[in-house]
């Protein structure tokens, strides 16, 4: 694997992929990567000849009240977990090359509607963030396909959606979510948790589950279901910053016809903020 750090070191690299004929898939990440992460790099070599990672913290999608400067960074373990996954480049830039301007970028990417609730009524701005980031990576990279984890489906969704509306020639693939042997989401905020915190922690997905299934079995009283699992977390000491059940395509409320749902759910212990969420066929 070769490191750059320019965008004209990487715009190089693709376009001599480019007159090989080869196929190039991309995984953008903020680092700290885990198995998660390396379940993507998998998808993605399955799909292309070439893979390219991003290693970037962006700023642009971080709060005032959020965790960027102390957002892990683990450069030379991700080199090594990227090098073990087959990834060709490893695009590592700094906040200078993505913002020339100094993050005062007078463009910015809303994606209206599926933005707005969810994390998006908790973390005012973060979406546009992640929205604007990936547009200009895709713009750098130019792949033929990128990879998303759906754990963060919200953030997928808005991403699809960028991408369908403005026309970018990317395929755009979720990845399921990966976890640990008792449930939990594998993520990069888990290494926030105490060990008391962690052992908490899988009644997430314990929660999840129990109302998916009741889904399944066909309840649909959402906003009692909704009730209940935020009781379920909330007796587990956890702060719920939403516990919803929602259409998948829209990201609203479920109407009568709405058949694809699912149930997604932010909470916050001490030390970090956790997302996870289960996809449900409606019966």
């Amino acid at each position: 694997m070769d490191t750059v750090t320019t965008v004209a070191d990487v715009r190089a690299r693709i376009r001599a992929w480019r007159s090989a004929g080869e196929r190039i898939a991309f995984v953008p990440t903020m680092g700290n990567l885990h198995a998660g992460h390396m379940s993507l790099l998998s998808a993605a070599r399955f799909r292309a000849d070439r893979v390219v990672a991003s290693i970037f913290v962006n700023p642009l999608q971080f709060g005032p009240a959020d965790d960027f400067l102390r957002y892990p960074r683990t450069p030379t373990e991700d080199s090594l977990l990227l090098t073990e996954a087959g990834c060709d480049l490893l695009f590592a830039p700094t906040v200078e090359q993505i913002y020339p301007d100094g993050g005062s970028q007078p463009t910015l990417i809303t994606v209206r509607g599926l933005s707005e609730g969810l994390c998006g009524a908790f973390r005012p701005g973060h979406f546009e963030g992640v929205a604007t980031v990936v547009a200009k990576l895709f713009g750098i990279v130019a792949p033929d396909v990128a990879i998303f984890g759906e754990k963060d489906f919200q953030q997928f969704a808005v991403i699809s959606q960028m991408t369908r509306d403005l026309a970018i020639p990317v395929q755009v693939i979720g990845a399921p979510t990966v976890r640990a042997p008792d449930g939990l989401a594998l993520s990069s905020r888990n290494r926030y948790l105490s060990s008391e915190e962690r052992a908490r922690a899988p009644a997430i997905h314990t929660a999840l589950l129990a109302i998916v299934r009741r889904i399944g079995a066909g309840e649909d009283d959402f906003a009692s279901l909704e009730a209940e699992g935020r009781q379920m977390l909330e007796k587990q000491g956890f702060k719920t910053d939403y516990f919803s059940v929602c259409d998948a395509h829209t990201l609203k409320a479920p109407t009568r016809l709405s058949t694809d749902l699912v149930v997604l759910t932010a909470v916050r212990m001490r030390g970090a903020r956790l997302i996870d969420n289960l996809q449900v066929r409606r019966p």
